[in-house]
């Protein structure tokens, strides 16, 4: 793990905001536990860690609960800069054109996940 750092994930497998994250982590090449939630029956963790929301992911550093998949992939590309490439362009522009994009991939996908289970 880079630099000793404690990393933890609380997620669910089939939560794209996990994926989200999950991808950051692999991508800067970084070890991490990862616990799996019961999104029925959440663990106290999870409630205590993300006590807004109580909702994944949610990824602990040293002991610190970040919240949000664009946020934690944020906080990932800035406290792991030195290492693996980095997660959003350099240039302010381009940085600001990719997270315009997030939110609209999220509103698509999720639009095309309910006409596929709506009768």
């Amino acid at each position: 793990m880079a630099g000793g750092d404690d990393l933890k994930l609380l997620g669910a497998w089939p939560s794209p905001f996990v994926t989200r994250v999950k991808l950051a982590l692999a991508l800067k090449g970084l070890s991490y536990e990862d616990v799996e939630e019961d999104l029925y029956k959440k663990s106290e963790l999870l409630l205590k860690s993300n006590p807004v929301h109580k909702k994944i992911p949610v990824l602990i550093h040293n002991g610190a609960p970040v919240c949000e998949s664009m946020i934690i992939v944020q906080y990932i590309d800035e406290v792991f800069a030195g290492t693996g490439p980095s997660l959003l362009p350099a240039d302010p522009y381009e940085r600001a054109v990719a997270r315009f994009w997030v939110p609209y991939v999220d509103d698509k996908k999720f639009d095309c996940a309910l006409l596929i289970t709506e009768d």
